[in-house]
């Protein structure tokens, strides 16, 4: 299996910590409004990342923050006149909704900053103490003048990043590329420290907490692009100094989803919420995991109508082999793969050992479901039609895609047989009959 390292710019064979364990972690939301498609990309991208790990037998450690501390949840509680833990809790709530609302698994390890506050602040408090960061008035400073390699993540040159516009003025900062790591306030909400009452900076809060609860270098850190600099270029700083390595031994970045060409952009209105999304999600599913994901996306109605589509005829062959296999009695035999589907499935496979091609694992399964279609039209034997099923539950289970479909009642198999007969008989009336219950079943 081969990873793209973002930090090495390389394609580079993962190699575990622990054989046979992966520890990742994903940088989750800043929980202050609904989540719209283009924050949806990674929680599916490396949703199906831990898939396929799992599938290939490894046991996965899977960690994704909530930050509930942020001066955008301090505004949006004093626009709604509430306290900023209600306005955290409620949109994580409605995060995790949405992570089931596109097949993701909510199974995962879900750190608070707020429960972690106290290993945030001693973590701060120890890079104070060993020199590489100082107080001004109850602000601290991380000294980005320590780390040799600043700016190694995201190829930044540190005399461009001074020189450049988005660096603040600040006479408090020895650097005018110093971050904060502790801002002291009296507006929202604040917690206790020796440097006086306030809260942390945003880029201590992740590796704190990975710190804490990994305690060592993980496999994989993960997070969208927009998050390389300055936030993971800022962690991996801290650590450097802290615990002498770059946190993880393989970082990934996906690319952005697009609207019209641009970022889409909660501030700027154009957006598109996944709870507002009408289509299948196993759709939008595929059509997110359709594009290389380090690539950019660009969202439209015309491009998602094609992968709405495509899961049709996707599900409509599933469903009619599941449907072949019901009435024979045949769902639960056991089932080894058929020569015939070996290259399909191998296919699949080589997709994803290649970090993670996604593009390329679905044309595996649109060769599939071609492959599929043309068996349920032939005599094919129940082991082969046992196989294709097989070998298609495999393929959702790492894609993340759900078929809503269930075994048949006896009374239902009674009602299909009863319709093939009049079907046979060229019994139209009672064939339209049969079929009309069926239909209201969602059966045909």
């Amino acid at each position: 299996m081969k990873i793209y390292n973002t930090y090495t710019n390389t394609l580079e064979d993962f190699k575990p910590v622990h054989e046979g364990k992966v520890n990742m972690y994903v940088c989750g939301p800043t929980v202050y409004n609904f989540i719209h498609i283009g924050n949806a990309r990674p929680v599916i991208f490396f949703d199906t990342v831990r898939r396929y790990f799992e599938h290939r037998g490894y046991e996965v450690k899977f960690v994704s923050n909530f930050t509930d501390v942020d001066d955008k949840i301090i505004t949006k509680a004093l626009e709604l006149e509430v306290v900023e833990k209600e306005v955290s809790e409620k949109f994580i709530a409605a995060f995790l909704e949405d992570v089931e609302r596109v097949n993701s698994s909510t199974d995962y390890i879900k750190p608070k900053v707020t429960e972690y506050m106290d290993k945030i602040i001693h973590y701060i408090e120890l890079l104070v103490d060993k020199g590489y960061a100082y107080e001004v008035d109850g602000d601290v400073y991380f000294r980005v003048s320590n780390v040799k390699n600043y700016g190694a993540l995201s190829n930044r040159n540190i005399q461009d990043l001074i020189s450049g516009s988005r660096i603040e003025i600040n006479a408090k900062k020895e650097n005018p590329l110093d971050f904060t790591l502790w801002k002291r306030t009296d507006v929202g909400i604040q917690f206790d420290s020796r440097f006086g009452r306030g809260r942390p900076g945003w880029h201590t809060e992740c590796v704190a907490m990975i710190d804490n609860i990994f305690g060592e270098k993980i496999d994989i850190h993960a997070g969208g692009s927009g998050l390389m600099f300055p936030h993971h270029e800022n962690e991996i700083a801290q650590s450097l100094v802290l615990n002498n390595h770059s946190i993880a031994n393989y970082w990934m970045h996906n690319g952005l989803l697009n609207i019209k060409g641009d970022k889409m952009s909660k501030s700027e209105g154009e957006v598109v919420l996944v709870k507002d999304v009408t289509v299948d999600m196993n759709a939008f599913r595929l059509f997110t995991l359709s594009t290389q994901y380090r690539a950019p996306i660009n969202y439209s109605d015309e491009a998602l109508a094609v992968y709405e589509n495509e899961w049709e005829k996707i599900q409509r062959i599933y469903k009619a082999i599941y449907l072949k296999l019901d009435l024979a009695d045949m769902m639960y035999a056991n089932a080894k793969i058929d020569p015939d589907l070996l290259l399909i499935y191998k296919e699949f496979l080589n997709a994803m050992d290649n970090d993670f091609n996604t593009p390329n694992a679905i044309t595996a399964l649109q060769d599939l479901t071609k492959k599929a279609n043309q068996m349920i039209r032939s005599k094919t034997d129940f082991g082969v039609v046992l196989s294709v099923l097989k070998v298609y539950n495999d393929f959702f289970d790492v894609l993340g895609l759900k078929v809503d479909i269930s075994p048949l009642s006896n009374e239902d198999k009674k009602v299909y047989k009863e319709w093939e007969q009049a079907r046979n008989d060229k019994n139209f009336e009672a064939a339209d009959k049969y079929r009309a219950i069926l239909q209201e079943k969602g059966i045909v």
